[in-house]
């Protein structure tokens, strides 16, 4: 069987790595030559370990950056001449722009982007033109765009950043699904979690409200402090537990904020953690109440963990977390839902017993990662034979 050649390209390699883990070696045992390109830094190669396949180093930068994303988009174009791909698959802004623009002026003839998230969403005036813009180009260029939730495939539709016909969710949303065997209570010992506990000064007594992912204020930390500062003054045996990196210099915290994780003792922040589940084993509850997202990987694999969430009424969280039965559904940017929402979990019950036990099998059913790796490969598959390629 003849392979075909697949670039995939992200703006930072740790989107290859992470977020897209283990896609690319499943393509490659599916007749796929898939070549990982982004940013130079060591995640790049650990790629290349890690999926056994060929990786390339363009130079990206998150922000707007005219000059350097022109060279970007030269450098893009030159490697799609030279390595003749027959597809191109783009995913996060950025990438989204270079890989889709460069593989059309170079005349790929399969270029697909997936859309995970649109910072848009929180951008106003004249930098809000300019991502629209840049949204709109790059949708022009793609032969097909893949929102990953059915609320962003809305989104783009009411925007008209392209055409209904251009625009399909692989199977039930997400971009890489859940493995669920690895996102599983029964990894993590008994003994890991006690010991994470005695770490943390956490005892079996306190309740544990956990946030994964980074801290900064698209993420709603400012309203979750807020929220569990005034619940703290108010019970005993409650913690918050922040497992995350900070982005002072994107997207800082306001400095009340910073103060209260600093100065409460029933908040632990523990930074960036390459394996969060053990900090799933010891948590009761997610509270993720973000301002933005495409399909949150973070609420999958807490319900994986057997974790109900607390999640905002955003595109992906609210079709992951179904009202009552995973988890509750809050408004955006509102610390007071936050708080009663908080409250809810610790003094009702029969309602956090409810969300608690339907959590794991309300992500296995529809999220399994081989489920959304099919979808896709069977995309592919489709896409090639429209374009007259052996499959």
């Amino acid at each position: 069987m003849k392979s075909h050649k697949l670039l995939r390209i992200t703006t930072v390699p740790l989107s290859l790595k992470v977020l897209l883990k283990g896609q690319h070696r499943f393509m490659s045992s599916k007749g796929f030559e898939v070549v990982g390109v982004s940013s130079q830094e060591k995640d790049l190669e650990e790629v290349q370990s890690d999926e056994g396949i060929r990786v390339v180093s363009i130079e990206m930068t998150r922000t707007i950056a005219p000059l350097k994303d022109l060279k970007s988009l030269w450098d893009f174009y030159k490697l799609c001449k030279k390595e003749k791909p027959i597809m191109v698959h783009s995913h996060t802004p950025k990438a989204g722009i270079v890989g889709m623009l460069g593989a059309k002026l170079a005349d790929v003839p399969i270029r697909l982007h997936t859309v995970a998230g649109l910072p848009l969403m929180e951008a106003k005036g004249t930098k809000r033109k300019i991502l629209d813009f840049v949204e709109k180009v790059t949708y022009a260029s793609a032969t097909k765009v893949y929102p990953n939730s059915k609320g962003l495939y809305d989104f783009i539709l009411q925007n008209k950043f392209t055409t209904k016909e251009k625009l399909k969710v692989i199977g039930n949303g997400s971009s890489n699904g859940i493995d669920t065997s690895f996102f599983s209570t029964q990894q993590v010992s008994k003994e890991t979690q006690n010991q994470l506990k005695e770490e943390l000064n956490i005892t079996n007594d306190d309740f544990v409200f956990v946030f994964v992912g980074r801290l900064v204020t698209d993420k709603g930390i400012n309203e979750l402090v807020t929220a569990f500062s005034k619940l703290s003054k108010e019970k005993k045996n409650i913690k918050l537990l922040l497992v995350g990196p900070f982005e002072s210099d994107l997207d800082p915290l306001e400095n009340e904020t910073l103060n209260e994780i600093d100065n409460n003792r029933s908040i632990i922040s523990a930074g960036y953690q390459k394996d969060v589940r053990p900090y799933f084993a010891i948590a009761n509850v997610l509270t993720f109440p973000s301002y933005r997202e495409g399909f949150p990987n973070v609420v999958m694999q807490a319900g994986a963990m057997g974790v109900p969430s607390i999640v905002s009424d955003i595109n992906g969280c609210n079709e992951i977390i179904k009202e009552g039965k995973n988890g509750t559904i809050i408004p955006v940017k509102d610390s007071d839902a936050i708080y009663n929402a908080m409250q809810r979990m610790i003094e009702d019950e029969y309602f956090y017993k409810q969300v608690n036990s339907t959590a794991r099998e309300m992500i296995t059913s529809r999220y399994e990662q081989n489920l959304v790796w099919q979808a896709l490969l069977e995309e592919y598959n489709t896409l090639l034979k429209e374009k007259g390629y052996a499959v």
